[in-house]
């Protein structure tokens, strides 16, 4: 079962859901792609909030991921791990050919022993990279590059995919999670399958402690704030109607035009 819940014996317990996350290992094997981060609470290198509603939370490392998957190698799957900074499941592999470690989004379905090839000469399975050209049409891909030869940027959460669902001598057409279609140059690079752990977001929080140890803060109403915090802070008693709406800085919120992408390769806008 991917979901667990629990008896209520409190009453945060009520409606709390995680994930089981039995199968994975639960120690980090690559210990040299691991590094320690310092937490900012939302402040830039002035010490000015920057990013409001943040701070505090457990301390979380980072697992450096190879987005960047060109090179041909051979590796095998040693471990599934859990990443504290993404929704998806992480796959520690060991390349036969180099000798060396690193870490990789886990596809859906991928198991400890599994074998995972990249570069030209790779295979249409799961888990393997290769160049857009060389994936058949109306496969399920993710982790795909925007640009050959860059990091992937496409379909990197949790459950996300993409569909090849055109070709031609320069570009693929791909049809994103969000129904938005997209030209990418048949050079990117893309790794096949689903993201794993797709039922990340059926999960609850359960209480509002559970929201302070991700680092978030309570989300505060600009009317209950001081004059000197928001614009619409100040008045006496609930002073709410009157006001236009505006952010922190004054800038309309309603009514102005929304501002769409330019970009030449979105043939068709997101829902």
């Amino acid at each position: 079962m991917k979901l667990k819940t629990y008896k209520p014996t409190t009453s945060s317990q009520r409606n709390l859901i995680q994930l089981n996350k039995t199968e994975l290992t639960k120690t980090s094997l690559l210990k040299t792609k691991i590094k320690g981060q310092k937490n900012t609470a939302g402040r830039n290198s002035t010490g000015r909030i920057t990013a409001y509603h943040k701070g505090g939370g457990h301390k979380r490392k980072y697992r450096e991921i190879n987005f960047n998957r060109i090179i041909e190698s051979t590796g095998i799957v040693i471990s599934i791990e859990h990443d504290p900074y993404r929704s998806a499941n992480i796959a520690a592999i060991y390349n036969l050919e180099t000798n060396n470690y690193f870490y990789i989004l886990a596809p859906k379905n991928l198991k400890i022993g599994d074998i995972v090839k990249s570069g030209l000469n790779a295979d249409a399975k799961n888990g393997h990279s290769l160049p857009i050209a060389k994936i058949p049409i109306g496969s399920f891909i993710h982790n795909v590059s925007v640009r050959p030869g860059k990091n992937a940027q496409i379909s990197r959460a949790a459950g996300t995919f993409c569909q090849l669902i055109e070709k031609t001598s320069n570009y693929g057409r791909l049809k994103l999670c969000s129904g938005e279609h997209r030209n990418v140059s048949i050079e990117c690079f893309a790794t096949i399958g689903i993201v794993s752990n797709e039922f990340s977001f059926l999960t609850t929080l359960g209480k509002a402690g559970r929201s302070r140890w991700l680092n978030k803060r309570p989300h505060v109403r600009g009317v209950a704030m001081n004059p000197i915090d928001h614009p619409h802070g100040g008045g006496e008693g609930k002073t709410s109607g009157g006001r236009s709406s505006v952010t922190p800085w004054g800038k309309p919120t309603k009514g102005g035009k929304t501002s769409r992408s330019t970009n030449e390769l979105i043939l068709i806008k997101r829902k």
